[in-house]
Formats: C-alpha cells, structure tokens, sequence
C-alpha cells in the first residue's frame, strides 16, 4: 500500500513539472561550453624545424605530422614540378628500397605520406621510435631514381591528357586561371607541355629548394612522452640542413572590372557548370572570420542553404548548389557559388545564384538561418575533437596564422556572439555582384542564345568567350554542320 502512495505522489510531482513547461517556447540556450584544448609543449632544433608535443594517454596510438608553411609556389613553364615532386617522395630512401620499406610499414600496420611540403604518420605508440625513424629518413633522404620520375610522369600525362574532355576538370581549370591569373601559383595551368619541360634534376632542385626546415613544423600528439619524443626527434631531425626557401614575387589577383560572363564551349556537355566568383582577402586573424563563415554556410554550406533550396528545391535546376569561401596569409582568395544545372535553364541559374548573392548583402538573415547555422558549426566543432589530427591542426593554425592561444578555447563562444548584422556586413564585404565574374563551362550550340540575353538588376550581362586554357576567344559557331552523305545537293 505504501508503493502504491509513493507512485500516486510521483506522479502528483510530475505532472505538476510538466505542467509548468511552455511547450511554445523554444528553451533559451544556456553558456557555450568551455573548450579545454590541452597546450602543447615546445621546442626547436637548430635547423629551425619548431616541434609541439601533446600528450594523450586514452589509446596507444601516436600521430606525426609535419608541416612546411612556404608561400605558394609558381612553377612557370614547369608546372606539374612540383606535383612530381610529392609523387616521388614516400618510396623508400637512398638506404631503404620503396619494397622493403612498404612491407616494413604494412607489417607495423603503420601508414607514412609525404608530398612536396607535408608529410605524416600514424602507428601504434609502441612503434612510434620507428615510424618517426623510417618518416624521417624517407623525407630527408629520398631515393629520386629516373625510372620512377618516368613512371610518375607518365601518369601525369595521362592524367591531363584524360582531363581535355572533362567538363568538371576544364571548368575548374578556367575559374582558377580567370580568377588568379595565369602567372600567379594557384592560377597556373599544368599541360603536357610544361610537364614535358620537367626532368629529373628539376624535382631534385624542387626538393632542395622547398623541403626546407626554415617554416618547418613538426606536430607529435598521442600515447607518448615529451622527454622521448625530444631525443628521437632530435636524433631523426638534426641531419636535416638548415636552409630557407627562394623568396619570388607574383601577380595579385583582382576582381573584374564589372559582372560579366566568362563562357568555354565544351561541345561534348550535357550539363552546364556555373561558377560565380570574386576575389576576398580573409586571414583566420581577422576579427569577422567567424561572420564570413557563418555568412557563407547560411548562402550555400549545405542542404539547408538558401543555393541548395533555391535552385533545387524550389527550381528542380540542379542536384545541388553550394559556395565556398577560403581563407589565406600570403595571397588573396576566391569566394565562389556553383551548381552544375542543365542547359536548359543556364541562364536562369546564373541569374538566381546572382540573386541570392544580392539578397544575402542587402537583408539581414533570419533568426533561424542564423541559428542553425551556429548550432552546425558548433557540432561540427565538438566532433572534430575526438580526432587527435584535428587537435594537431589545431596547434599549427595557432601557430602558423598569428592566432590568439585562446582562439580554439573561445571558438563557440565568439560563434555564438556573432548576429543578423555582423553577417549581413561579411557577406557585404566578401559577396560581390557588382564584379562578380560568372563562368559558366557548356554546350554553346544549347546555351548561348538564351545567357546572351542575361540581364540582372536592369543591366544585360556582357559574354566574353574563352578557351580551354582561358585564353580569350571567338564566339563559337553553333551551327551544326551536316556529314557530307546527308547533304542535299542541286
């Protein structure tokens, strides 16, 4: 009987709880929680190689990674050098064959990459001394032999060979040449021709001048001790000479002088790519680096974005639709929205992409866009901790981008500061429709008729046309031209 009270006066207490709960309210969201990121310890070799160590006992397992934060790099007429380059490291060294030094790593169900300016490892941390051995001793002492250049060079060719009737590949090509210029690193155009310019000796001197360890960082976290982790590396590190890369200079990129549409013909499409881009300047130090972060996510970041439920939802023109916008110390960057839609409705998706853009920088976002977009970026943030390669990134941005100590700590708490407004002036400051350059990659025998007569905010939109490697071009003739056994003669 007194069972049966007790539940009786339980149930009282509940339904008086429940009772009192607003249902049409939503709950006031409580502090941002604090970030504990545990600090690295330090240290430097003389060579200038800077090391951070973080130690993380949960599972016996270690993570190497390293860094060499150089300025991008204009190869010229060698493009594709330095893409050799990162081919060819991680086969073994002069002292290890690429066989025996494979099935060493295998056996220690262990993994190494190295490229032009990075490498890393992973193992378990009773293997650590070996790895960081083997790590370092392929990357300071790699074994360049001209069988395996010709080998990687041939897939290289092949490869871009491949690529000459890749719609996707082509329009990638032309948005970066048109949008940082043909003489700067990220605007370069890789071709059989430079590649063909490349030999041996010029990976080797790539090598020589690049793997340096002037901007080198070494990042070591895991089941490890410092003290340890200091004699090793010190040991593997110490033979690898001190030297600085070649400083050189290269174009700035700049916007276009006004909206325009770039257009390559690419016969063989069957879907239009349509990319609208401009120039930004953002650094991760910059006070609004979280507002153009959260402007872009609310434009284009994903499936609930206004891109993705603009042009597919509501317009059926397209699988997807998305923007990007990127961040760097040493050169200005690209911010662009693309979809890949069908000829059809080209022109119409150019206008719409336009349009949001316009929208996004002339009204403030919604309370809802803005808080969902804060609640993905908060649980994106969570779950990338539980990765030990995202708390090494972590340490070398700190490091690297003149970051506060306490950027990450405080990362969900600036997220969550940040309002309507601040994102409508990033957006202000990044989004340009006033000079935004629109490629757009296909069919001109099903497109160009109807994007020749795009007109936004009351001005037609001028086509320039250009060629598969972004030179300037004649407007295609779409006419179609009849076999010869098909043509009716007098």
């Amino acid at each position: 009987m007194k069972q049966y009270f007790l539940l009786i006066a339980l149930s009282f207490f509940t339904s008086i709880s429940l009772a009192q709960i607003d249902r049409t309210k939503q709950p006031t969201p409580g502090p941002a929680p604090e970030i504990n990121l545990q600090e690295p310890e330090r240290f430097e070799l003389n060579n200038g190689l800077k090391v951070m160590v973080v130690e993380n006992h949960k599972l016996p397992r270690v993570r190497i990674q390293l860094m060499i934060d150089n300025p991008p790099i204009f190869e010229g007429d060698k493009a594709g050098v330095g893409s050799l380059t990162s081919s060819l490291l991680g086969k073994g060294s002069t002292s290890i064959p690429k066989d025996d030094f494979y099935e060493e790593v295998d056996f220690l169900g262990a993994s190494i990459n190295i490229g032009a300016q990075s490498a890393s490892a992973s193992c378990l941390s009773k293997y650590f001394p070996r790895i960081l051995e083997l790590m370092a001793d392929a990357a300071l002492n790699p074994n360049f032999t001209q069988e395996e250049f010709e080998k990687e060079k041939d897939k290289l060719l092949t490869n871009i060979k491949s690529e000459e009737k890749d719609v996707s590949a082509i329009a990638n090509r032309v948005e970066l040449a048109l949008a940082y210029g043909k003489k700067h690193p990220y605007g370069q155009i890789t071709s059989e021709e430079t590649v063909n310019n490349v030999a041996l000796m010029d990976v080797e001197q790539h090598y020589r001048n690049y793997f340096v360890p002037a901007n080198a960082y070494l990042v070591v976290i895991g089941d490890v001790e410092f003290d340890n982790v200091k004699e090793l590396v010190t040991k593997a590190f110490t033979p690898w000479s001190k030297a600085v890369p070649p400083s050189f200079t290269y174009t700035k990129p700049s916007d276009a002088q006004y909206t325009q549409i770039n257009f390559v013909d690419m016969p063989n499409a069957v879907q239009s790519e349509v990319t609208v881009q401009n120039i930004t300047e953002l650094k991760m130090k910059d006070e609004d680096y979280l507002d153009a972060l959260l402007a872009n996510r609310i434009l284009g970041g994903g499936s609930q974005a206004r891109l993705f439920v603009n042009l597919r939802e509501d317009k059926g023109y397209t699988y997807g639709a998305y923007s990007s916008i990127r961040d760097n110390k040493y050169s200005p960057m690209r911010f662009s929205a693309y979809a890949q839609v069908r000829n059809a409705v080209t022109d119409s998706s150019v206008v719409q992409i336009l349009s949001e853009l316009d929208r996004i920088t002339k009204e403030p976002v919604s309370d809802e866009e803005l808080a969902n977009a804060k609640a993905k970026y908060a649980g994106n943030f969570v779950m990338a901790l539980e990765k030990p390669e995202t708390v090494a990134n972590y340490a070398l941005n700190i490091e690297t981008e003149d970051l506060p100590d306490d950027f990450y700590k405080t990362y969900l708490e600036r997220i969550e500061a940040v309002t309507r407004e601040d994102v409508q002036k990033a957006a202000q400051k990044y989004f340009s429709t006033s000079n935004a350059r629109v490629v757009v990659t296909g069919r001109g025998q099903d497109v160009l008729e109807n994007l020749e007569k795009v007109s936004f905010n009351g001005k037609a939109v001028p086509v320039l046309y250009y060629d598969k490697y972004a030179n300037k071009a004649d407007k295609p003739n779409n006419e179609i031209s009849l076999p010869e056994d098909k043509i009716i003669k007098d």
